[in-house]
């Protein structure tokens, strides 16, 4: 069976970050229960703050050349991000940004996001990176969306920032599937049956 490579990126550096859980809980949920599907947790907490006087001679510092080759081996991107100030935060929009530098790496491919926050559950920062995906030429998921309010009982997540909640795990399996179906559509690539 073809599989997708998934890179994922979580928005907080913090290692108890609810949505570096979701990332794991993804990582759980493709190893048992979905076919063809590989996520590599892509971490963002070294690279520099964008700065263009790093890049010289057509390359760029290799912690930003090693992250920028991870993104352009993948298939598809799944993004877990928190919102800060109504918006991305700003680990994740730098990390946007230093791969987006010629040649934007991030063109071509599907992508989905995730997010689990107070309040609205991260939604408006997940419209203000599909406004983002515009430019970077990212084809997202439209359904289903995952806005989690991660402040609302009953508990979604344990003190390790684990998801423990099953209807949320079944949802994010839900927005996993769709990435894959729309991933190989977007390949040209017919999915198999698991």
């Amino acid at each position: 069976m073809e599989s997708i490579k998934v890179a994922a990126l979580c928005g907080s550096v913090r290692q108890a970050s609810y949505n570096r859980g979701l990332i794991r809980s993804a990582i759980e949920i493709t190893k048992g229960s979905i076919a063809g599907v590989e996520i590599e947790d892509v971490d963002i907490t070294a690279l520099p703050m964008l700065n263009t006087d790093l890049e010289g001679g057509g390359r760029f510092p290799p912690v930003v050349e090693a992250f920028r080759q991870k993104i352009l081996e993948a298939d598809s991107i799944l993004f877990a991000s928190p919102e800060y100030n109504y918006s991305v935060s700003a680990p994740l929009k730098n990390a946007i940004d230093w791969a987006s530098r010629p040649p934007n790496v991030w063109a071509d491919k599907a992508a989905a996001i995730i997010s689990a926050s107070g309040g609205s559950g991260g939604s408006r920062s997940q419209y203000h990176l599909r406004q983002i995906g515009v430019f970077l030429d990212l084809h997202f998921i439209n359904k289903p969306e995952l806005f989690i309010d991660a402040f609302h009982p009953p508990g979604k997540f344990d003190k390790n920032g684990d998801l423990i909640d099953a209807k949320t795990k079944e949802s994010l399996k839900q927005v996993l599937l769709s990435l894959q179906t729309f991933t190989l559509r977007l390949q040209g690539r017919s999915k198999l049956k698991n």
